[in-house]
């Protein structure tokens, strides 16, 4: 049990559970106790479930393909019937706690998983670290001293580790790409629309995402086609796929029309660590038969990612007013730069919100045309090799956290303007040994695609048996 997910993914694991090869309770409560051992050094899990709670869990997983596994839901985005729901917020420890789970959270363990705890997360998911005041920084099992990024840091953290073989996260402006780049995992953003946020309709003006953070590619895909379908009302709705999406991890992807960028749109150049793995990357491909050139898309990046700001600031605000019910933060229960964008948002006008919308959607125009052209795009996940604890503060200006943010999200946070698919893959590794994610992104709903790509690339260039041992170590 100690190791078992070093060898085992999920789904090989809920088939142990079907073979009866380990009980439900067995699994769990060895999972349980090492993730605690691993909780020491990482601090990557706000809450543990236990006693009645836990009970709970067991009996309302199905027997789906995950059956019996064990798995943690990020503090934003996901209500779990029965503990808090805090947005890494302490203003929102002592809010009720829900009585009924999210579509998603539902789903979940209805396809069989078993929820353990709570993950960590930054405050309101807007840093793309994992360090908030409340509760504490998370750190990188790869290196001391690093950030496994965020806002999806807890579960990475937990995974890379391998205390999970996957873990809930969510992404609202790369918070499942990033962390999967640092920590050295899969991680896809599906298309918006692809999963319910209900009861909620919407987040970031339909820029948020929830999937997880996994060792294979086959789990994402299983996991995705567990929670894919709309509820009623939702606001968007992708497409509906050809197949199930593990069935595209079974076949190949045929031959692509990749293009691949050297920087970011509109920004600065790479460190040239990223910019050899990019390389390397699209001559691997072209070795693959897909037929590969270095283009980029045109569009105004300055001005969509002001827009962003501008979403994000407008939803920092109404949703604290929603979720507050009335009450007022206090001096200590906001970080700094999360009040300044709750005050910055306050002050948005209307038209200047739907100016910022209308940018994303002349975004998304823009991608659209180059993916008539291309199936893919190759990038480096995030513009830096590494992310040391304290890079992205939210305790100070709000200059110097948009100066930390700007090459996390080079490349990522469009996808989320534009609603489009998109996946890192660790593929490449520094000098020093630690992971570099690739990006691929997509048009609108073809994340068949994407899973097709990424298997063939995980069988060519496999990533699991490369692990962190520092963690392992402390634990």
């Amino acid at each position: 049990m100690h190791d078992l997910f070093a060898t085992h993914d999920a789904l090989a694991v809920g088939e142990l559970v079907k073979a009866r090869k380990i009980g439900v309770r067995e699994l769990v409560d060895g999972a349980i106790a090492r993730l605690r051992e691993l909780n020491t050094p990482l601090n990557a899990i706000t809450d543990f479930y236990d006693g009645a709670l836990l009970d709970k869990s067991i009996a309302a997983a199905g027997e789906g393909p995950f059956h019996g596994v064990p798995f943690v839901v990020k503090q934003l985005m996901a209500d779990c019937a029965g503990t808090p729901t805090t947005l890494g917020s302490r203003f929102f420890a002592e809010q009720p706690v829900p009585t009924a789970d999210s579509a998603a959270v539902a789903r979940m363990r209805r396809a069989g998983l078993v929820i353990v705890g709570r993950s960590n997360t930054s405050e309101f998911g807007l840093a793309p670290t994992t360090e908030p005041a409340f509760g504490g920084a998370t750190m990188n099992p790869w290196r001391k001293g690093l950030s496994p990024g965020g806002s999806s840091g807890g579960s990475a953290a937990v995974v890379a580790a391998r205390g999970l073989p996957m873990a809930h996260a969510t992404d609202g402006g790369g918070s499942i790409r990033i962390p999967a780049s640092l920590c050295g995992l899969f991680g896809l953003k599906p298309s918006r629309g692809r999963v319910s946020l209900a009861p909620i309709g919407e987040t970031l003006a339909g820029a948020g995402a929830q999937l997880c953070v996994s060792i294979s590619v086959r789990d994402s895909a299983a996991l995705l086609d567990a929670l894919a379908g709309g509820e009623l009302g939702d606001p968007y709705r992708a497409p509906p796929a050809g197949g199930t999406f593990l069935d595209a991890t079974r076949r190949p992807p045929g031959k692509l029309r990749v293009a691949f960028m050297r920087k970011p749109v509109g920004g600065a150049p790479l460190d040239p660590v990223l910019v050899g793995a990019v390389e390397r990357t699209a001559m691997m491909l072209a070795d693959l038969g897909h037929h590969v050139e270095e283009a980029s898309p045109d569009y105004d990046a300055a001005a969509t990612g002001a827009a962003f700001g501008t979403v994000m600031s407008a939803n920092t605000h109404t949703n604290i007013q929603i979720r507050a019910s009335g009450r007022v933060p206090g001096p200590d229960d906001l970080e700094p730069v999360t009040r300044l964008y709750a005050e910055r948002g306050r002050a948005i006008s209307a038209h200047d919100y739907i100016r910022a919308v209308q940018t994303f959607h002349r975004t998304g125009r823009a991608l659209g045309a180059f993916f008539e052209k291309f199936d893919v795009l190759l990038s480096p996940t995030i513009a830096r090799t590494s992310l040391p604890l304290g890079t992205v503060r939210m305790d100070g200006l709000l200059e110097d956290y948009e100066e930390g943010l700007a090459p996390m999200v080079a490349f990522t946070a469009v996808c989320n303007a534009t609603g489009v698919p998109a996946m890192s893959l660790p593929l490449e590794w520094t000098a020093d040994g630690l992971p570099v994610g690739l990006h691929f992104t997509s048009r609108f709903g073809a994340e068949e695609m994407l899973f097709s790509l990424a298997a063939q690339l995980e069988q060519v260039r496999p990533w699991r048996e490369r692990r962190p041992l520092s963690a392992v170590k402390e634990a």
